[in-house]
C-alpha cells in the first residue's frame, strides 16, 4: 500500500515521503495513530498545501523534547523494592516502575518511551536508562534501585 507519512517514522522515512508498507501495517498502526495516509491524488494535493504547516508543527515538537532532554539529562531516580540478602530482587523494575517514578520526579513520558537496553532490572544497584523523547531527542537518566 502507498501511504504519505505524516511524521517521522524511524526506518521508514521523513515527512512526506510516499513510501510503499505492508497494508496490515498502514491498516493497523500507520494510518489510525495518524503517522500516515493513503497516497491519493486528493490526499498528496491536501498534504501539499499542509506542508509548511505540518513541518512548523514537527519541529515544535522536537524542539519541546530537545527542552525537556535539556533537563532530563543526567537525572537519578531511586527506586525501592523488597530485596533478598543477596542483592536479588523479588521480581524487578520495569519500564513501567521508572516511567511512574519520573513522573513523580516531574516529568511525563509514558512507559513505551523508557529504553532497557538490558532488560528489566533484577539486581540492587545503579543502571544507566535512556528515554526516547522523540524519534531524534533520546535523554539518558541513572537508575538507583535500592532494597527496602
Amino acid at each position: 500500500m502507498q501511504i504519505i507519512l505524516m511524521e517521522k517514522v524511524i526506518n521508514l522515512g521523513q515527512l512526506g515521503d510516499v513510501v510503499k508498507v505492508k497494508n496490515g501495517y498502514a491498516r493497523n498502526f500507520l494510518i489510525p495513530t495518524g503517522k500516515a495516509k493513503r497516497a491519493t491524488a486528493a490526499s498528496l494535493a491536501e498534504f501539499e498545501a499542509r506542508r509548511a504547516e505540518l513541518q512548523a508543527a514537527e519541529a515544535a515538537k522536537l524542539a519541546a523534547a530537545q527542552a525537556v532532554a535539556e533537563k532530563m539529562n543526567g537525572v537519578t531516580v531511586a527506586i525501592a523494592q523488597k530485596a533478598g540478602v543477596d542483592g536479588k530482587l523479588f521480581g524487578s523494575v520495569t519500564n513501567a516502575d521508572i516511567a511512574d517514578a519520573l513522573a513523580a520526579a516531574g516529568f511525563t513520558v509514558e512507559k513505551a518511551q523508557v529504553r532497557m537496553p538490558n532488560g528489566h532490572l533484577k539486581q540492587i544497584g545503579e543502571y544507566a536508562v535512556s528515554v526516547s523523547l522523540h524519534t531524534d531527542v533520546v535523554a539518558d537518566i541513572t537508575v538507583t534501585v535500592a532494597g527496602e
